[in-house]
Formats: C-alpha cells, structure tokens, sequence
C-alpha cells in the first residue's frame, strides 16, 4: 500500500473511530499530536508519539496510563485502516504490557528500599499475556514469584510479607482506576492454589508445587508462560525447572483421561449452550476463541513432550507447527487460523467501542450494526454472515478431537462400587448407599433437571476429594446435611465443579468442622468467598477492613441493606478465617486477633449506619458523642469463632444537653434509646443471617442500671461503687468506638481507676470468692473444657487479673502483654506466656472442631494437634495436661495471699 492509499485507509479508519466508538474519539481529542500525525497519513510517527506519551507525567502511576490509552488509539486506527496485522498488533499490545509491568516492579522495591538493586522478584505472564496475543481490553494473567534470598526487603521485615507488599504496589501501579484511566486490569487466579495462597509466590515453593500437586488445566497454562518483566534470571529458573511438568515425554491413559477431562470441562463451562446469533461470545461461545485455543494447546500436551518443534507459545503458531509436523491437517490448521483472526479481531472491534473487556455479540440491534459498521461492514447482519461459517467449522473440529460425553459415575450398583473403590473409600458398599440416597432426588436441591445434572457432573470431583478426606465418611454425612437445606444446588455444583480447590476445602470443613459444615448448610454461599484467594490473607488492620466493608455501599442504600450487606461480609469473613484454621494455613493465635479485628470494624460500620439513621428524627446531642467500650475476650482481641462481644456504652457531655433533631430528647435519654438500636444492629438477625450475641451485663450496676451513662458518670461508679470484679472485668476494657479525643478520655478514666489505692489481701480474697462462684454456677464440660476446667483460662485470667489489679503491673487488656510485664517482674513464672499460648490456641481449635468440648474425632486430633504446635494428639495431651498443672499452681500461689473472707 503506497502513501496514498494508506492516507486515504487512515482517514476511514478515523472517521469510522469518531462515528462509532465513543473510547477512541476522547483518545483522539484527548492526544491531539497523536491525531494529527494521523490525519496526515503518518502511523509510524503516531505510534512513536504514543509510545512517548507519557515523558511529561507527573508521576510513573499517570505516565503508564497516557502511554496506554495514547497507544491503544494510535494502534486502532492503524487496525482499522488494515496497516497493523493481527499478529503485529497483539505483539504491541504485549509488549507493552511488559514495560509497564517492568517498570511498576523496579518502581515497587525501590521506593520500598530506595539503595537496593531490583532483584528477586519476577513475573511470569500466563494467558495471551504470556503467548503475546493481547487484546484492546485484555486482563493479564501474570504470575508473581520471589527469591526470599535476593529480595530486597525493609528491617526486620519477612520476604514473604515484603514480597506481597511489592505486589501489591504493583497491582495499584498497573489496575487502579484514577483520572488518567487504568493500564491492564490484573488477574492472579492462575497462580498456583489462589483461592488460599498469597499474592506472591516464594520460587522454590511454586516449583515444589507444579512438580508434585499441580491440575491438569494448568499445564495447559503453562504451555504459555513466559518472563514477561522483573527479574529475567529468576523468571528463567522457574520456567526451566517446570519444564518437564509442562512438557512430559510419556503420556499414559490416566493423562490422556486428564485431557478429555479438560476438553469437555471448557464446553460446559465456558460454551454453556450458547448458539450462533446476536450475543454470542466470542471468546466462551461453542466453535469460538477459546475452542481454536484449546484445540491446538491439547494436541501440543499431547504431543509437545517428546517434539520441541511444537512447543510455540502464540496460537497461530503452534497450528502452524502442528501442520508442519503431520499432527493436524494443513486444511484444520488454515480453518482455524482464519476463524482466530477473524474472532480476534471482531473482538477488538467490540472493545474499541467503549474499552470494555467484553467478548459477547451485542443482542441489541443497532449496538451490533455499530460494531459492524465500525470493522467496515454495513450492518450487523454482514457480520454475523462473515462469522457464521467459521464458527461452524470450528465447533466441528472441536467436537471431533473433544467429544461432547460428560464423566459421570455408574448407575448400576455393583459397578458404582467398584468405582468407589478405585477412587479410594475403604468402605465403598457404605459410599455406595449414600451415593444411591443423594440420587434419590428427595433433597429439595436436587428435584430439578438442572440441578441433577450439574450435581452429576460434579460428583466424581467431589467424591475424589472425600475420598483423600481424612474422615469420608463423615465428611459424607455433613454433605447430605448441606443437601437437604439447599434451597436450590445448580450454582453450588456448578461451583464445585469448576473449582476441584474448593471441592477439597469442602472435604475438610465436612470431615474437621461441624461448625463450620453447620454454617455452611444454612449459607451455602459461603463458600463463593474462598474463590478469591484474599480470603485466606489474615484481615487487614482495622481501618482497612472497615474501608473493606464501607467500599461494598450502593448509592440509595437503606439502613436494612447495610444490616444485610455487613452480616454477609461479616460472616464470610468469619467463615474463611474458620477455613484457615482447618486448612492450617494461619495460626490460631492470629485468627483469634483476626476475629476481633473483623467484630470491631462491623461494629463501627454498623454503629456509624444506626447513628446517621437514629440522627434523622433525633438529630445530635451538642458536644455530646456515643462511645463503646469492649471487654472480655473482646477487649483482649482475643476472640474465638462462637464469642459473644462484651459491650459497655458511654456517652461524652453532660447529662442536661439536648438533641437538636426534629424530635428532641435529653442526652441520657438519647443515648439509651440510641445504644439498644446499636446492640440491635449487631445482634438482631436478617435475611442475611446472624452476626454476634451481645452482652452488656458488665454495665455499672449491671442489669439494674442504665444501658447508656456519662463517662463522668461511669468514672464516679468505679471510684465509688463498683466491686472489685468490676475492676477485674475493667482489666480487659479497650475503647473501640468514638473519636479519637474521646477514647483517649475514656482510657485515661480507665487507666485512673485500675491504678486506685487498694488493700493486696482483699482484692485477692474477692476475686477467690468469685471463682468459687463461676465453678458453682458453670460447671466444667470435662478434661476439654478449656475454660472452665481446673488450670483453664479461666483460673489462669483470674490469676493474672488479681495480681494486675495487686501490683499495678502490666495494666494492658492484651493478656500476652499483662503477663510478659508480670514475667519481667517476677510475678509469674516464664511458662505462664507458653500455657497461654497453648490454651488459647486449644479453645479457638475446639470452637470448631469440637464445640460441645468433648474429644475430637479421630481423624481430626492431628489437625488440631498441629495447629497447637505439637507433633502429635499424644503430646497435645501432655502438654495439656502440664499447662493445666503449672496453671493450677500459679492460681493456688495468687489466691494464697487472700485475706480471711467475709461470710
């Protein structure tokens, strides 16, 4: 094409860009040097100035994105002008994905640890990312890998933390939309395990796992990676050490079975039924996008191991090699090119329009026109004509290698045993007559078509993973539970059969935690919150998970869809920090703070919610502020999954203000209508579920007083009234909700009271008397009770309570710092730390492995065994037993010192 007719092809490519794609007419008038080189025929200068366009950027964050937007418009009209091939374009759009996702990592150490070498940390590009073969609107598919011996890190910081931190500046430099738009929006779901692994991924950890654990999809998603930014030795390392995962030189039946097994997968869960039409997708559609990829990636699985010749990573390229090696003919290799240009580049069309990542044919009529007209056609029935005959012959070839027979497990009884013996049940007659009952179809979930299907195409997965459970039987049992309460199970199956991660949570939840497996039967939903892989991240500190659940809002949001949007939010976050535990991916002294930390941001996104909305008819009381103090477990951040929350409510100014609403009330009788609502918020369940039980009989004077009073008040009722296990109960008092001023305040009352004058002998008399009556009145479960059992928590809290509340030392509600403070002085011995530990960890444990406090089954001790930082169930119980013993010991040495008590 010589100049002239490459001016007169640009100018129809900009006029048809103006006329029909609102994203590219505000690029074009947003870089106006971009647009007059193209209007004067000049495409190389246009791309030269795109690719320069962000030298003048405030900051990398605004230059990455000017360099992406000017790109993308400069490259669209050389696209649609017909001077840019596919193959060039793709490569482009690649290619600047790598600078900029290089650039965001060197900018991510250094502004972390300025004077390092941007070492250690590399990213594999996965997808089209990794094949070259990016779109207008791609996602990335990058994977995140760390050397912890190279990485540059902070003082005193973990690689692995530090590592997730880079990636996170990362993400934020690449995807966060701001006014200069985005760069590529970012997805880490192909990394090894995401739905329970960090961001970031140690080298070492990530080979250990493609060479022994990985799933048969994720070869094929390697057959694409390649280093795309970072660290270009460290990203050469791994991909040579998972060479032989990705390219295996022998193929036996159980892998070609894998194979079939991935084929039919992508057509039920991608294709889902779509036909030929308006709002066909693309990409997902039967004989589409993502069929000509897999149709050439399984012929290379199959027969890449033992040829390199076929190795290619793009997927013209690997057809074209296939070809060239006899494995498919030269007439599939050339149907399926042509029909992959053509869906890629109808796909680019309908990004252009908007810069939406959309695949799908608009079902409207002139939408479909415009996508049409905007590609050089005159309507959209021409292009449905031009995509027709490819699609066909696409979905033909691919039925012909796939098969469209779905894996189900026999019918006939003998034969479904034996199956349930391959698959692992040591007792498969008794596997078998479960299986049988479930298809019975008298679980509500399962009275539909739909919903059998699905639970048949699931249930091989799901029965594998019971199988490898350590208690499958049980973990059976439960799953009939979670059947009968479904109120309707195809999108649960469905789940579960695209997600074998989550299928193998399920087995352990089921087999380790009633609990658990009981929430989950009520909120099946639960489990869509373990698809991202944050939700085995530990929450964020407080600000941040209240930011998490205030960035859920919806504009016209009332006040009982925020009750419902927290309970939800809430109770998944409670629900995967229980997974965690059972899964052993965190340890349960950091969930207990992970509960808490959960319970104090729903608290104050809920009590802020039910003051703006008491605040309507009420209006505020003048310098007057509700405040909310924690105590217990809840003061101590200490939490376990089934904790109620202590709470004590104050209120700042006097008692003679008034309201300045619409209906005024005096401050006392403000607060105390205002604190039941709160209590209200927290407690009361909806159509989301419940949240927490809420005590507050730790208020002055108890269930007699008011529920709200004055903080004057409340500091005179401790100076001159309350009991010494009011002062006992006050140790573990934390201001949680208020302003800052005001919750300094009110620790500062606290701080005050606890550091009163006080005779030694009869606050340790007091406290004995009020042991003895919790051991009237609450009898111990047994030797699990960890509680209330001799040498439990609680004498071990009463223990140190009564020498804080002697001594003045270690006045901190956080049990761990009260005691490593009573340590230093010489008041409690150094395995006191250690028994707590222990104890704490054992109760949160128990909570969900064992709620009624009784032995934990067999297959479960190990679990929880580990989880408390022994070996095995056997010195579990001996260091049980020597905490309780060292436990008993100190509460005999604190309550010997009573004075003589009062009858």
């Amino acid at each position: 094409m010589n100049n002239t007719e490459a001016k007169v092809a640009i100018d129809g490519a900009l006029a048809r860009a103006r006329a029909c794609s609102p994203f590219l007419r505000l690029q074009l008038d947003r870089f106006p040097a971009i647009a007059e080189a193209l209007e004067a025929g000049e495409l190389e200068q246009a791309l030269n100035r795109a690719r320069a366009a962000g030298a003048e950027a405030p900051n990398l964050a605004a230059a990455l994105r000017r360099e992406r937007s000017a790109l993308a418009a400069a490259l669209a009209i050389g696209d649609l002008a017909g001077l840019i091939p596919f193959e060039a374009l793709v490569t482009e759009l690649s290619d600047l994905a790598d600078r900029t996702l290089h650039r965001a990592v060197e900018a991510a150490i250094l502004e972390r640890t300025p004077d390092a070498e941007p070492r250690g940390f590399t990213i594999i590009g996965l997808g089209k990312h990794g094949s070259r073969e990016l779109n207008y609107s791609s996602d990335i598919d990058p994977l995140f890998l760390f050397d912890p011996t190279t990485l540059p890190l902070k003082p005193r910081e973990e690689a692995g933390q530090g590592a997730v931190r880079i990636g996170q500046r990362v993400l934020e430099l690449i995807q966060k939309r701001d006014g200069e738009g985005y760069v590529f929006r970012v997805d880490l779901r192909l990394r090894p395990s995401s739905e329970v692994t960090p961001i970031a991924l140690p080298v070492d950890a990530a080979i250990s796992y493609y060479e022994s654990s990985a799933l048969p999809w994720e070869r094929a998603a390697f057959i694409r990676a390649r280093h795309a930014a970072g660290d270009a030795a460290l990203g050469r390392y791994f991909l040579e050490a998972i060479h032989p995962f990705v390219w295996r030189r022998s193929l036996d039946f159980g892998a070609i079975g894998e194979l079939q097994s991935i084929t039919r997968r992508i057509r039920d869960h991608y294709s889902q039924g779509q036909k030929f039409g308006p709002g066909y997708d693309l990409k997902r559609g039967r004989g589409g996008i993502r069929e000509v990829e897999f149709f050439a990636q399984i012929h290379q699985l199959i027969h890449g191991g033992r040829d390199p010749a076929l190795r290619a990573r793009a997927t013209l390229d690997a057809l074209a090699a296939l070809a060239a090696d006899g494995r498919i003919s030269g007439e599939e290799a050339l149907n399926m090119a042509d029909a992959y240009r053509l869906f890629r580049t109808i796909e680019h069309r309908l990004q252009m329009v908007d810069d939406r990542q959309t695949h799908s044919l608009p079902t409207d009529p002139a939408a479909l026109d415009t996508v049409a007209r905007l590609h050089g056609l005159e309507d959209g029935g021409l292009l449905l004509d031009a995509l027709r005959p490819h699609v066909d012959r696409v979905a033909a070839a691919y039925t012909a290698m796939a098969g469209d027979q779905e894996e189900h497990l026999p019918l006939i009884p003998e034969a479904l045993e034996t199956r349930l013996a391959e698959i692992g049940f040591a007792a498969p007659g008794e596997a078998r007559m479960r299986v049988e009952r479930w298809r019975s179809g008298k679980a509500r979930s399962l009275r539909t078509a739909p919903a059998r299907e699905a639970f048949e195409a699931m249930l091989p997965l799901l029965l594998e993973a019971f199988a490898r459970a350590p208690d499958p039987m049980r973990a059976m049992n439960r799953f009939e539970d979670v059947l009968e309460r479904l109120p309707s199970g195809v999108n649960f199956y469905r789940l579960l059969q695209a997600r074998p991660g989550l299928t193998a949570h399920l087995a352990e939840i089921l087999s380790h935690a009633p609990t658990l497996a009981d929430q989950l039967a009520r909120r099946p939903e639960l489990l869509d919150g373990l698809i991202d892989a944050s939700a085995f991240d530990l929450p964020p500190p407080l600000a941040d998970q209240i930011g998490e659940f205030v960035q859920f809002e919806r504009k016209g949001e009332d006040y009982q869809m925020i009750l419902d949007r927290v309970r939800r939010l809430v109770n998944e976050r409670r629900f995967a920090l229980g997974v965690q535990l059972v899964t052993g991916r965190s340890q349960p002294l950091d969930i207990t703070e992970g509960y808490a930390r959960v319970a104090e941001a729903a608290l104050n996104v809920l009590a802020d919610a039910t003051i703006a909305e008491f605040e309507k008819r009420h209006g505020k009381v003048p310098g007057s502020e509700l405040l909310i103090l924690a105590l217990g477990r809840f003061g101590g951040e200490a939490l376990t999954h089934a904790s109620d929350l202590d709470l004590v409510y104050l209120f700042s100014g006097t008692h003679e203000a008034e309201s300045d609403g619409e209906k005024p009330l005096r401050a006392t009788d403000y607060f105390n209508r205002l604190a039941p609502r709160v209590t209200a918020a927290l407690s009361v369940p909806t159509a989301a579920g419940p949240l927490y039980e809420v005590d507050t009989r730790l208020r002055p004077s108890g269930q007699d007083g008011l529920l709200a009073v004055s903080v004057e008040s409340f500091e005179r009722y401790q100076r001159e009234q309350a009991w010494t296990w009011e002062h006992l109960a006050l140790l573990r008092a934390r201001p949680i909700y208020g302003s800052a001023a005001a919750r300094a305040e009110l620790k500062a009352v606290i701080d005050r009271t606890l550091r009163l004058p006080r005779d030694a002998a009869q606050v340790t008399a007091e406290a004995v008397r009020m042991r003895r009556d919790i051991a009237l009145h609450k009898r111990s479960g047994g030797p699990f009770d960890i509680k209330l059992g001799a040498g439990g928590l609680v004498d071990l809290e009463f223990a140190i309570h009564t020498l804080q509340l002697r001594t003045g030392i270690g006045l901190d509600p956080h049990l761990e710092v009260a005691i490593a403070a009573l340590r230093d002085a010489g008041s409690v011995p150094v395995e006191t730390e250690d028994c707590l530990r222990l104890l704490i960890s054992m109760l949160v444990m128990f909570r969900l492995v064992s709620p009624n406090s009784a032995e934990p089954a067999g297959a479960s001790r190990p679990l929880v065994a580990r989880a408390c930082g022994l070996a095995d169930w056997d010195a579990l119980l001996a260091a049980h037993e020597q905490a309780r013993q060292s436990v008993s010991e100190l509460w005999r040495s604190v309550s010997a010192a009573a004075a003589p008590a009062e009858d």
